[in-house]
């Protein structure tokens, strides 16, 4: 097959060997003469998947055991509100960083629950940097925060000190970069941007901080602690991508786990922006201290030149690289399993335009 270099800001490109392993499981999972796709989520084969799947993560976050691991359907999109019900006081409210379109969406879900104060925002500004300098005090449930904006490029460097739980959407940039994650009281991300296929959502909560809310007759569905008590297992789980992901953090964690990959990814990085710093022909859309790791978004400075660059890419077998409908642009995402050889034909692509 004449594997393409893939770009693509999601679902994410995958090591082969997950594709290899993933595709072997779906004709004959585990020798059992069963496909991974037709056995039951109860039998002792999958259990086993789903028990690996979640001690991994701790493994990789170095978390103990104040804290659960799920895998649940609905995308991150789902703890959009998820987050608000099952945190944020009757009567209460919380702070919310609004650094892109998913932090706005996260924002608007929860203020059909309760006081929602933004602490921070860029979006006078087109989202081109990370609000800094904002406080958020005990007065607060919760402080919410997206880490990475797929969109518009740019990432948190640090975070905030806050007196309050932290709740961080990682979606796509979830095991790139070595971080305390004990620092965060709950951590949800999509699989598909950088740790599977589309489908499930992986949640790393703190157990301690549930059943505060004064909230009674929660929905069974939206309520962490339902699905914290049935393992993961409340309902059926999306089988196929959970095990995926599981492959994933398998190879993330024998190829020298967390720090190895921001090793990778901040190489691949220096590589593609050096170019677009030292090439006037393009330019990011956000202001160089909050460049992402994950997502370039660039423009081409000379639209006269767009229809050669776009005809050279294509043909140099990238794929993926248009950028976000809502920005224009292009976009490079350098997830985990991305190699550096591709981020080199795409750096010999804008080379070569003149």
């Amino acid at each position: 097959m004449n594997k393409k270099h893939n770009f693509s800001a999601g679902p994410c490109i995958l090591p082969q060997e997950v594709f290899e392993k993933s595709a072997q499981a779906i004709l004959d999972f585990n020798g059992i003469g069963l496909s991974l796709l037709e056995i039951s989520h109860r039998s002792k084969d999958f259990v086993a998947v789903m028990d690996e799947a979640r001690a991994i993560v701790k493994r990789l976050m170095n978390l103990g055991d104040d804290y659960e691991v799920l895998y649940l359907g609905s995308g991150a999109s789902m703890q959009f509100a998820m987050v608000p019900y099952n945190l944020m006081k009757v009567g209460g409210k919380a702070a919310y960083l609004d650094t892109g379109t998913w932090a706005a969406g996260a924002i608007k879900e929860a203020k059909k629950l309760g006081t929602v104060d933004v602490v921070g925002s860029s979006k006078e500004e087109n989202y081109s940097f990370i609000p800094k300098n904002y406080t958020v005090g005990s007065e607060y449930d919760y402080f919410h925060c997206t880490s990475n904006n797929t969109i518009y490029g740019t990432q948190m460097k640090t975070f905030p000190e806050v007196d309050t739980l932290m709740v961080c959407d990682m979606s796509s940039d979830i095991f790139s970069r070595q971080l305390d994650f004990s620092k965060f009281d709950l951590i949800y991300a999509g699989a598909q941007k950088n740790m599977g296929p589309a489908g499930v959502t992986l949640v790393v909560i703190k157990k301690e901080i549930l059943g505060k809310t004064g909230r009674e007759n929660m929905l069974s569905m939206l309520d962490y602690s339902q699905h914290i008590s049935k393992e993961s297992m409340y309902n059926t789980p999306p089988v196929f991508p959970i095990y995926a992901s599981l492959l994933t953090l398998q190879y993330l964690e024998k190829n020298g786990g967390i720090a190895a990959a921001e090793q990778r990814n901040e190489a691949k990085a220096k590589l593609l922006y050096d170019e677009i710093d030292s090439n006037p022909l393009f330019e990011t859309f956000c202001v160089k201290e909050d460049r992402s790791l994950m997502n370039v978004s660039f423009k081409i400075t000379d639209e006269s030149k767009k229809e050669a660059f776009d005809n050279a890419w294509k043909a140099a077998g990238i794929s993926g690289l248009n950028g976000h409908r809502s920005l224009g642009g292009y976009r490079a995402s350098l997830y985990n399993a991305l190699p550096i050889e591709s981020v080199q034909v795409l750096v010999d692509v804008m080379k070569s335009i003149k």
